[in-house]
């Protein structure tokens, strides 16, 4: 809960469709309740979403504080790392370690852990175009009847025709190279250098259907 103390809503801005927008434009009808869930395919992937999850992470925590008692919880985010480990997301208050889930690569499986997870809004990573993945009816069902959005990111942090921006600041880019850091060594954030635009890290996301998130899985 570190980033209690030193993120606000004020740390992001954020543009939809070249637009200032929020939070709120992204996800909408976004609360306290939803579950986030990115799956990651390669070695420090999620690094190209760790803007979105550090601007759910503080959205929740906004409504934790809004209600003016004390508390001490964690949203329930979720990182699925499709096949084996690909990094270690603590920094991004993915915590505790249960909510880094390692999962068999197919489609039907991830589908099947997001599901059970509960996840309402879901990252993939961006791709080129797939066929329809191999999903079980009730599997597919599930997902559709509670998954509300969803998201491509690039690991790069540039997803192809991206109509989500999200700039963070010193304090965000800090957490993300104490992730890296930790996951691969003290150089591993020299990547994000190419993010930064007027002084600020943005990375960049594509709204899609769940059709098409389901055939990056």
């Amino acid at each position: 809960m570190h980033s209690t103390r030193e993120l606000s809503s004020a740390s992001f801005a954020v543009s939809l469709a070249g637009r200032p927008a929020d939070l709120e434009s992204v996800l909408p009808g976004f609360s306290d309740r939803d579950r986030l869930g990115i799956v990651v395919r390669r070695p420090l992937g999620l690094a190209g979403a760790s803007l979105l999850v550090l601007a759910a992470v503080t959205g929740f925590y906004d409504v934790q504080r809004s209600r003016g008692e004390p508390f001490f919880i964690y949203p329930d985010y979720f990182v699925f790392h499709a096949g084996r480990t690909f990094g270690d997301h603590r920094r991004l208050e993915i915590w505790p370690p249960h909510k880094e889930v390692v999962v068999e690569p197919d489609a039907e499986s991830l589908l099947e852990a997001v599901n059970d997870r509960g996840i309402t809004r879901l990252a993939v990573e961006d791709g080129g175009p797939a066929g329809e993945p191999e999903l079980r009816r009730e599997t597919l069902a599930s997902a559709r009847s509670r998954i509300a959005t969803c998201l491509a990111y690039a690991p790069d942090g540039r997803a192809r025709d991206g109509d989500v921006a999200i700039a963070g600041n010193e304090v965000t880019e800090r957490y993300v190279g104490e992730m890296l850091a930790q996951s691969a060594g003290a150089h591993a954030a020299d990547g994000r250098r190419g993010l930064v635009r007027d002084g600020r890290p943005v990375e960049k996301y594509r709204t899609v259907a769940l059709d098409e998130a389901l055939a990056l899985l």
